[in-house]
Formats: C-alpha cells, sequence, structure tokens
C-alpha cells in the first residue's frame, strides 16, 4: 500500500482573489434572490439610519415651549426641528402634541418596515446559504468518486471528511452571515456618514478623523489574524484524522496498552490546534475591547466638541437634537466597523476552507483512456458472437477500430502478466519484471510476506493504478485499451477488512449487481453459506445492518461481502485474506461454497494460512516483489526450497 502523506491543504492561501471569486460563482443560480437580499439590506439600513435621525425633531420637539403653536411660529424663531421638508410642512395640526405624533408616528412605521424587511432578508439568505452549500456538497462528493484511489490511500478519512465538516461550515458562515453582515456594514457606514454630513459638517469631520484611526487599527489586526485563521483550519482538519483513525482503532489500542502513548500523542496534536487557534483567535477576540474603548472615547470627544460648537452657535437649542443624533451614530457606525473586521477573518477562515475543498475539486480524476466495453451477447455453436441488449450470461469484448471496424471478443478471463514493474512512489518499487498467467478456469494464489508485493498485484489486475511498465492483458487485451468500469464489471473482489453499508441484509448482497432479484441474491447467500446465519437474524434478509455491520460477527460479514462477489457472477475473483477472520469451520463452510463459486472461474488467492491454497493450480512465491518461486503445490513441496519451509514450519509468514 502506499504510503499516507502529509494533510493535503495545509498550507496558506494562495489565491485568496481567485478562491474567493470561485466560491461566489456558486451564487449565480440565486443572482435574483441576492440582488433582492441587497436591497434588503439597504432599505434595512436606510430604516436604521433615518429612525435615528429622527430623534433631532424628536428632542428639540419636547424641548419647545408649549407657546409655540405651529410649525410655521417655529421656522420664524429660526428653530429647525428637522432636515426633512416633509415633517415641517405635516398638517395634521397646529401645535406641538400633533407634531410630536406625527414624529413618533413615522418613526414607528420606519421600525415595521425594517422588522418586515429583516423577515424577508433572513428568509431569503436561508434559502441560498443551503442551497449553496448543498451544491458544493454535491460536487465535492461527485468528484470524489471519480478520484483514483491513490488519493484515499494516501490521506485519512478524517483528513478527507473534514472538507465536507469544518471547511465547507467555514464556506457556509461567509455566505449566510460574512456577506449580508458586511455589506449591511458597509450601507450602515455609508448612511450614517451621509446623515452626519447632512445634520453637521463640523462633528463629521471630526468623526472622519476618528474612524480613519479606527480603520488603521483594524487593518494592522486582520492582517495578523490571516495567516493564524488558515494554521488553524489545518490544525482541524490533522486533529479531525487522527481522532477519526484512533476511534476505529480502538480495540488495538486497548488490546496493546497504547492509551498513554495515544493520549501523549493527541495531546501533541490538540496542543498544536490549540497554540494555532489561541493566536489566530486572540488577534480577533481583542478587536472587540478596543473598537468599544474608542467608541468611547469618540463618544466623549463629540460631546465635547458638540458642547463647545452648540454655545458659540447662534441658537444653541438647535444642537440638542443634533449632538443626540451625533453620539447615537458613534454607537451605530462602531459596531459595523467591528462587525466588518469579523467578517473579515471569516473571509480567511472561509478561504482556506475553501482552497481546501476546491484543492481536492481540483486532484485530476481517475485517467480513463480506454475504448474497449463490455457487453451482453449470444454464441452460437460455430463461435460467432454477436452483441445484444438483453443479459444472456455470455459477455464479450467490444473492441473499436481505427479503421472503423468492431471486432468482439469472448469475455473468458485469461489474465497475463508480462514483465510487470511498478511501484507507488518513485524511486521505490515494489513489483520487479513480474510475468505469470492465469488460463481461465484456474486458480492462482499468492504466498509471501507482508509487504511482498501480493495485494498490489490485484490493485493492477483492478486497474486501481496503471502500469508505467510492462503490460497486463486480458483475453489478450491490453487492460489499459478497457474502460475501467467494464474491466471491473468483469470482476470480484473479497477483501480481508469488509464494508458493509447501512441497509439491509439484502441490500447489501445487492450491491454486487443492482438489477440481480430478490432470488439470486439468496441463491448467492446459499452458495456462500450465509443463507443458514441470516434466516436466524430478527427480520432475515429485511435485517437492518448499521455502523458496518457491528450487529453480526466478522465472520458473519465476511460471508456478507462473499455473497455479494457471488451474485455479481464474474468470470475472475480475487480472494485477498477473505477468510483470514473466520473460525476454523465457518472456514470450511466457506470453502466448500467458495468451490462451487471458482468453478470455471479465474480466481486470484492471497493467504496466509498455506492450508487454502493447497488445490490452486498455481501457488506464486514472491519476496520483495519478485516471483522465487511457481508451481503446484505437490511441485514446490519436491522442490523442497521457500514454500516448502513455510509449509513445514521452518519459517513463518510475517
Amino acid at each position: 500500500m502506499p504510503p499516507r502523506t502529509k494533510y493535503m491543504g495545509a498550507h496558506r492561501p494562495k489565491n485568496l482573489k481567485g478562491t474567493l471569486v470561485r466560491l461566489l460563482s456558486y451564487l449565480k443560480p440565486y443572482r435574483v434572490r441576492m440582488v433582492v437580499v441587497f436591497v434588503c439590506i439597504a432599505v434595512q439600513c436606510a430604516c436604521n439610519v433615518l429612525a435615528t435621525s429622527l430623534l433631532n425633531p424628536l428632542l428639540t420637539g419636547l424641548a419647545l415651549p408649549n407657546s409655540l403653536e405651529s410649525t410655521e411660529q417655529m421656522a420664524k424663531e429660526g428653530i429647525t426641528l428637522t432636515p426633512f421638508d416633509f415633517i415641517n410642512n405635516l398638517a395634521f395640526s397646529n401645535n406641538k402634541l400633533a407634531y410630536l405624533g406625527a414624529v413618533v408616528g413615522l418613526m414607528a412605521a420606519i421600525y415595521v418596515l425594517s422588522l418586515v424587511v429583516n423577515y424577508t432578508l433572513n428568509r431569503l439568505l436561508v434559502a441560498v446559504s443551503t442551497s449553496t452549500i448543498k451544491k458544493l456538497r454535491d460536487d465535492l462528493f461527485a468528484h470524489m468518486q471519480t478520484l483514483p484511489i491513490r488519493v484515499f490511500d494516501t490521506n485519512t478519512h478524517g483528513e478527507l471528511m473534514s472538507r465536507y465538516t469544518n471547511d465547507i461550515d467555514m464556506m457556509n458562515e461567509f455566505i449566510a452571515r460574512a456577506i449580508p453582515q458586511f455589506a449591511s456594514s458597509l450601507m450602515t457606514i455609508v448612511g450614517v456618514f451621509t446623515m452626519m454630513f447632512i445634520q453637521d459638517w463640523k462633528l463629521a469631520l471630526v468623526m472622519v478623523g476618528m474612524l480613519v484611526l479606527m480603520g488603521i487599527i483594524v487593518k494592522f489586526i486582520g492582517g495578523r489574524s490571516k495567516k493564524n485563521f488558515v494554521a488553524q483550519q489545518a490544525a482541524v482538519g490533522k486533529l479531525n484524522g487522527y481522532i477519526e483513525e484512533l476511534t476505529e482503532g480502538q480495540k488495538v489500542v486497548k488490546a496493546f496498552n497504547h492509551e498513554e502513548l495515544s493520549i501523549e500523542q493527541f495531546d501533541k496534536i490538540n496542543s498544536h490546534w490549540a497554540e494555532v487557534s489561541a493566536r489566530a483567535n486572540s488577534y480577533a477576540n481583542v478587536m472587540g475591547p478596543i473598537m468599544n474603548n474608542l467608541s468611547h472615547f469618540f463618544y466623549a470627544g463629540i460631546a465635547v466638541i458638540g458642547a463647545l460648537i452648540a454655545v458659540n452657535a447662534s441658537n444653541p437649542l438647535e444642537y440638542v437634537g443634533i449632538i443626540a443624533v451625533f453620539l447615537l451614530y458613534i454607537r451605530n457606525i462602531t459596531m459595523p466597523i467591528q462587525q466588518i473586521a469579523q467578517q473579515i477573518n471569516l473571509l480567511f477562515m472561509a478561504v482556506a476552507g475553501g482552497e481546501r475543498v476546491f484543492a481536492l475539486m481540483d486532484t485530476p480524476s481517475e485517467v480513463d483512456d480506454g475504448y474497449v466495453t463490455l457487453v451482453n451477447a449470444q454464441i452460437d455453436p460455430d463461435g460467432n458472437i454477436t452483441e445484444c441488449a438483453e443479459r444472456t450470461g455470455h459477455w464479450a469484448w467490444k473492441h473499436p477500430h481505427a479503421d472503423g471496424s468492431v471486432t468482439y471478443t469472448e469475455l473468458r478471463g485469461d489474465v497475463r502478466f508480462e514483465d510487470v514493474t511498478f511501484g507507488y512512489e518513485e524511486g521505490k518499487t515494489v513489483l520487479h519484471d513480474v510475468s505469470l498467467y492465469a488460463k481461465p478456469g484456474q486458480k492462482i494464489a499468492f504466498v509471501g510476506s507482508t509487504g511482498a508485493g501480493k495485494t498490489t498485484i490485484t490493485n493492477l489486475i483492478n486497474r486501481f493504478y496503471d502500469v508505467p511498465d510492462g503490460k497486463i492483458r486480458y483475453d489478450g487485451i491490453n487492460i489499459n485499451k478497457i474502460k475501467k468500469a467494464d474491466l471491473r464489471r468483469s470482476l470480484a473482489m473479497v477483501l480481508q477488512d469488509t464494508h458493509l453499508f447501512t441497509g439491509t441484509v439484502m441490500d447489501n448482497i445487492r450491491y454486487g449487481r443492482l438489477d440481480a432479484t430478490d432470488e439470486e441474491c439468496i441463491a448467492a447467500a446459499k452458495s456462500a453459506n450465509a443463507h443458514q446465519f441470516i434466516m436466524h437474524l430478527p427480520d432475515g434478509y429485511n435485517t437492518v445492518l448499521t455502523r458496518d455491520g457491528e450487529n453480526l460477527s466478522q465472520g458473519q460479514r465476511q460471508l456478507l461481502a462473499i455473497a455479494r462477489a457471488a451474485v455479481a457472477d464474474p468470470p475472475v475473483l480475487i480472494l485477498d485474506e477473505a477468510t483470514s477472520s473466520i473460525d476454523t469451520r465457518t472456514e470450511w463452510l466457506i470453502e466448500k461454497g467458495m468451490d462451487a463459486l471458482m468453478e470455471g472461474r479465474t480466481t486470484f488467492v492471497i493467504a496466509h494460512r498455506l492450508s487454502t491454497v493447497r488445490n490452486s493450480d498455481a501457488i506464486m512465491v514472491l519476496e520483495h516483489g519478485v516471483i522465487i518461486e511457481r508451481g503446484s503445490h505437490d511441485d514446490l513441496i519436491a522442490q523442497k526450497g521457500k514454500y516448502y519451509q513455510l509449509y513445514t514450519g521452518m519459517f513463518e509468514l510475517s
């Protein structure tokens, strides 16, 4: 097996703009909704700013004496209650109470409108964000199904799962929270500044100077937090990978008393996460207190400066409402600036997660340049092959040629290796000039120490990895010319590590061939000697299996895996330590069923129990990627070589 590599994606953002544009491209199908979202945000911000500005006429109106009977008289006195002419021209009545009632009514109407817009905004955001994230996960999962086995062999499951959880969750936070809050904060700042200059340009200029200082601080802190948030995302992925690995291997941990070592290793990984997380969040968390303290400073500054302007003004009463409005605006504008800083942090985290998600999406799919396909066939007594649509039980390779002609070759299961050299990594060869053949119906066994190259041979037959040097021929056809899906339809594998899916027993058997009938699945279970134990389950074939069949024994899970291969009814079987986890009696039952299953089929067997390969047509002894002995059981015993030493117990397989 290829070695595991470092967690892919644990790097700083290389292309912030490109990743961000790619992420935002997922919003294109919802651009109309997003336009409505931004319109709602603009209306909501305008409502908040306008409602605050109405505090000026409200407070000034309360401060006026009751003798002022009309808005016209107020204007004659030189008192400006509001910058909006339509309020001055309200014609409800000519007394102060009616005037104030009109202002309060207008404020209430604005807040009701804001409430309705906010509800609409949130409903749209939920719909857009969930749909976008669904599309992201769909694309990621769909692409993952096209990736070569190498990707899964060189990355832990937890590391890959981290993209579906932590990384995409960060992208969801960015879409659902960061984008609308950033837009809202920006619009609020623009609206507040506009109203400030309308109310009093001198105080507005003072605020500009104060906010420039605030912006410099935000930029400084944001730059420091960016790289640490990226490191935090990478650390989370590594942590998840270790937890997933240790959770699956908990029995091994306890069996070998590795609890303390596991704790030490986990503490090391967890400490690294805590370190980078603390650095990232220390900058993010310090933003709030700094902004709050600055807002208090600005609050006091505007109050003092406003009071000085009011004292020196020709009509001090006019500044009562203006100062109150500016003080509220300080509160209103500090929070948006702080939120912008927070959303920038979310942006960095989303980009960090996005780069890792898109890195997996950009991983090249499994290359399949094959053009030979597998078709249903009818074969007449003279050996002539005719392609047909219905299932006949006979198969043929359909081989198109450059001149436009098509030839058909019967699927027989003749497999040959010709001088195959292969390594998972450059410079580390696993197989050295391996040549072998398996005629149709033969049982070929591979024997050798761990790492000798036995499983690698079966991986190459399935084209999980392509051969750079040498050839593998299947019924005389170079397997590189055969489409991978068609090649794998002609093969069935039973691995040492079985995997069952959530579903019924019948569903798990039918996984070998989705169009198999219930009767065919039951027949396959009987051939694998699984029928008897299945009938003793609570619901028989309708018993639901969960968590990889945890309610079954290891032997029972293996029997179902063999039944799954049997229902596929392939001409070639690959049994990789298929009986290693089964007791002697169950092994005898399986071998009895497998003998019937293997009849007429080419079978490759990998086994440590040499007793299971005695009846093989040929036994290959591998050592360091080289076939050092080959022959039948009797021939190899007579040679008194390595196989003889292994069989008689002079040496043991490691």
